[in-house]
């Protein structure tokens, strides 16, 4: 009986209401669900593409604050508002990002940047270099890009190299623009050399006072007929030529486009035709034969005691080696090692630094009593200082008139400099 009365209750319908009430909770957690999707939805789309920066959620002693690696906001704005280019580039050279002022430099607008390749925007001469900067891990170095109407614009450049999602190899690519500084260099570079070009000047008006000096003191000697022809007038005259070569240097220095190394071959030109004006006497006809390679450029180092050693050398053949002879020759000869008699010949820059200088006349010759390791003469034992200062070596050779050999090596070739 018990039993019976149990199972009916429990066959007794649900109230309405009940069921209304059940159907209205389910509703709400549906809605509640659907919410939740949508937010997780929005969320994973906020931090793929880059828009959400942390996530704040509940933990055991309150809120914590997750920051995304994937979204580096903070890094963004400061690469976005530095004062220097910044790029990303594929292992092929396409520019992935760069920055406003990347765009600004190259003056075109960004997005017709980006996917374009960055050997669009580096002057030819500069690829090269680029490539070598990029072969390093680290790779820094200057360079020159071509902004927006051809003009080239001097950056430094800064590589790295960087893992990124969607690529196995990446850089990352910071350039500093060199405009102002090469600006700059290039005023203070003028200014040097215009400072440079009055030193010389200044040696140069000095070495000719000195001259005009010793002209007026060998004239007041002249007076005196007894000794008109002696050495005291032939010391006079040799010392003035000797000024006379070292300011013809600085002359050449101040005029010309070089203001550190001189273009030797028009320096010997001048000098040797200077000295023959100078002892030029009567009707007689001493010529000057002159083989001179082009463009061979020393400092003053060499300049000067390589001067002085042609004017000695030209000087004793106009003085000695045509006595009595109405016509003569003098021969002088400048050439590199690697072009030997083939004057005017061009060379790389840099390939040798080893040079031969021959001064020869036609003329009576030198005794064979003079001795090049102990000349007795105050002319050949100042070439023999010079060629030892200069580390040359000296040659002489009797045969039919006399000829100087002298060799020479110098620390840096600087032929075709200018």
């Amino acid at each position: 009986m018990n039993m019976s009365s149990k199972a009916e209750k429990s066959r007794e319908p649900v109230p309405y209401k009940a069921l209304l009430d059940e159907n209205h909770a389910l509703k709400n957690e549906v809605e509640s669900l659907k919410a939740s999707l949508e937010e997780a939805e929005e969320l994973r789309r906020a931090i793929s593409e880059g828009d959400l920066d942390a996530l704040v959620l509940p933990g055991p002693e309150g809120k914590m604050v997750f920051t995304l690696d994937s979204a580096d906001y903070a890094y963004r704005v400061l690469v976005e508002t530095m004062n220097e280019g910044t790029a990303t580039l594929a292992f092929d050279g396409t520019i992935l990002y760069c920055n406003r002022h990347f765009a600004e430099l190259l003056r075109m607008p960004l997005p017709a940047i980006v996917g374009t390749s960055i050997y669009r925007f580096i002057v030819p001469d500069s690829i090269n270099t680029f490539k070598a900067i990029l072969g390093r891990e680290r790779g820094k170095g200057e360079i020159n890009l071509q902004a927006e109407g051809g003009k080239a614009l001097p950056v430094y450049l800064s590589i790295s190299l960087l893992q990124t999602r969607g690529f196995s190899n990446a850089w990352c690519l910071v350039i500093s623009d060199l405009t102002e500084q090469k600006r700059n260099e290039e005023m203070l570079a003028n200014i040097e050399t215009a400072r440079k070009k009055e030193i010389h000047h200044r040696i140069k008006n000095n070495l000719q006072v000195i001259s005009s000096l010793l002209d007026l003191q060998a004239e007041r000697f002249s007076d005196r007929g007894c000794i008109k022809d002696s050495e005291i007038l032939e010391a006079f005259r040799v010392s003035q030529d000797r000024v006379i070569s070292m300011a013809l240097i600085h002359e050449e220095l101040h005029e010309g486009g070089e203001v550190d190394a001189l273009n030797f071959s028009p320096y010997l030109e001048r000098l040797a035709e200077n000295l023959l004006r100078t002892y030029r006497l009567g009707d007689s006809s001493i010529s000057l034969n002159m083989e001179l390679e082009e463009d061979i450029f020393f400092d003053m180092d060499t300049a000067v005691p390589l001067g002085l050693i042609v004017n000695e050398l030209v000087s004793n053949s106009l003085k000695y080696a045509f006595p009595g002879m109405n016509k003569g020759e003098i021969r002088i000869k400048l050439f590199s090692q690697e072009t030997g008699n083939e004057l005017n010949k061009k060379e790389p820059d840099g390939k040798s630094s080893r040079y031969t200088l021959v001064v020869s006349d036609n003329g009576t010759g030198i005794p064979d009593s003079v001795d090049l390791e102990n000349p007795d003469t105050l002319g050949l034992q100042l070439v023999s200082i010079l060629v030892d200062q200069l580390d040359g070596e000296m040659e002489l050779k009797r045969d039919n008139g006399t000829e100087f050999i002298i060799k020479l090596s110098t620390g840096e070739k600087l032929s075709n400099k200018l």
